[in-house]
């Protein structure tokens, strides 16, 4: 006799278990280029800019909602972190820290070159805040003055579809049948 299970809790299991058993070639089948290798999962089509995750962390209140002011306190809190001698200016090195431990990688965007705005080598609290002004600017597609998860998202439609050098010369649309 087969334990009873609750006909909602079989279609959970039946959604979590069929994208991975869809990923599976059939044994003795040739490797598809365009899979994921078995160890790894599925690419995303909708990621987060490091720097959007950054803005996302801003939320002081927690209300889902991330306002010029909160992201203004996050900044200078993580500027603060990083500028430990207390210069009010921080060089290109102590600014890739600064990437790698609120960004994820040293190298993520911003790069330390478009937020000098004066080119002296040194980037101050309000170079910054001004560099992530422009980014929370361009993110903030309804103009509200606030930005929701939604807006901190980004689709990759070329992932999958023929990226650079893929079907159909990389222009992100897969090939006709």
């Amino acid at each position: 006799m087969r334990p009873y299970m609750p006909a909602s809790l079989f279609a959970a299991l039946t959604l979590i278990a069929a994208p991975a058993a869809a990923q599976r070639a059939p044994a003795g089948s040739p490797p598809d280029a365009a899979a994921p290798p078995r160890d790894q999962p599925p690419s995303s089509t909708i990621m987060a800019e490091p720097v959007a995750v950054f803005i996302a962390g801003c939320d002081a209140d927690g209300d889902a909602r991330v306002t010029r002011a909160e992201l203004a306190a996050c900044v200078a809190r993580s500027f603060a972190s990083i500028d430990r001698d207390g210069k009010g200016s921080i060089g290109y090195i102590q600014f890739a820290d600064w990437s790698e431990r609120w960004l994820g990688d040293r190298n993520a965007l911003p790069s330390p070159f478009e937020t000098d705005s004066d080119s002296d080598d040194r980037i101050t609290p309000a170079e910054l805040r001004a560099q992530l002004d422009k980014t929370f600017t361009r993110l903030d597609r309804d103009k509200d003055g606030t930005l929701v998860r939604s807006e901190l998202l980004t689709l990759d439609g070329l992932r999958g579809l023929g990226g650079p050098g893929g079907p159909r010369g990389g222009r992100g649309r897969p090939p006709r049948p």
